[in-house]
């Protein structure tokens, strides 16, 4: 059963690495070469060289990414750059089947935005994969490992030399632009990889506490925490219950308690990443369960 669930989970994650390519290579011939915005990377190098010498994108980008391929191989082990070199095949892949692609978007601002948004997604979904998509995103997935940067902020940061270029070789407006994309897509990667809508964080101050333990538990079937806690203003102890739950049960919940117990007071707060049993883990049933 572990073996299945191994396999079924490295299927999805190399599949999360080739749809996350493909939004990466679209980004690219839809908005970012279309409006001349070199917004960092390799895919930036390759546009500032096609504006100059004309050189085919797809096949610089392929050039570029042999070293840095083995550079992650050395400093990221053999599972991340199996999915890395996964990525930089089918990047300049998408680059170079749809380099006729009817759609393309020229406005700076158009492509900042949108195309940012749409790098952002596809490198977010890659990176959720555990995979890069080669070159100077390997170089930002080493910083991370070695500075603890988030992965946003460590592409932020690799992208800096590319703009600076891009600034000699158009002009700083296209250049302020590209900053714009980089800016979108380090934000759209972070929230992609930390998942932000779906969970909530419930917080319970009771006088009640077996009543909502058996609320949590028979209605919902989650684990809690309870913090002894003294009220403010009468000085009486009270008990704080903490639960995560997922974004529909927190609407279940809160029908439950204010037709069970309405004197509680209940604060619903959005969970930006959970991790470990009963959530990123499966659940255990028994005495060990969470206390």
């Amino acid at each position: 059963m572990g073996t299945h669930t191994n396999q079924t989970k490295l299927f999805m994650e190399y599949l999360s690495i080739i749809l996350g390519s493909a939004l990466v290579g679209l980004s690219y011939n839809i908005f970012l070469l279309p409006a001349r915005l070199a917004a960092g990377g390799v895919s930036g190098i390759s546009t500032i060289l096609y504006e100059l010498y004309h050189f085919n994108p797809a096949y610089v980008q392929w050039i570029i990414n042999i070293p840095l391929f083995f550079l992650g191989l050395w400093l990221l082990g053999k599972d991340f750059s199996l999915k890395t070199l996964v990525g930089t095949f089918f990047v300049p892949f998408t680059i170079w089947l749809s380099t006729d692609i009817p759609f393309k978007i020229d406005n700076p601002l158009l492509a900042a935005i949108y195309g940012g948004i749409l790098l952002g997604l596809g490198l977010g979904i890659v990176y959720r994969g555990k995979g890069s998509t080669g070159g100077l995103a390997t170089v930002a997935q080493i910083v991370k490992k070695y500075t603890g940067l988030s992965s946003g902020y460590s592409q932020l940061i690799v992208d800096g030399l590319v703009v600076v270029s891009s600034a000699v070789v158009f002009n700083l407006e296209l250049a302020l632009y590209a900053m714009m994309a980089i800016y979108v897509t380090s934000k759209v990667i972070d929230f992609v990889q930390l998942q932000t809508s779906p969970s909530k964080l419930v917080l319970i101050i009771t006088e009640q506490e077996e009543l909502i333990q058996s609320i949590i538990k028979d209605e919902i079937d989650r684990g809690l925490t309870k913090v002894r806690s003294v009220g403010g203003f009468s000085n009486k102890e009270k008990t704080m219950i903490l639960c995560v739950v997922e974004q529909q049960e927190a609407i279940y919940l809160k029908k439950v308690l204010q037709e069970q117990e309405p004197t509680s007071f209940v604060v619903f707060l959005n969970a930006s990443e959970i991790l470990g049993r009963g959530f990123s883990l499966s659940k255990l049933y028994g005495a060990a369960k969470q206390d």
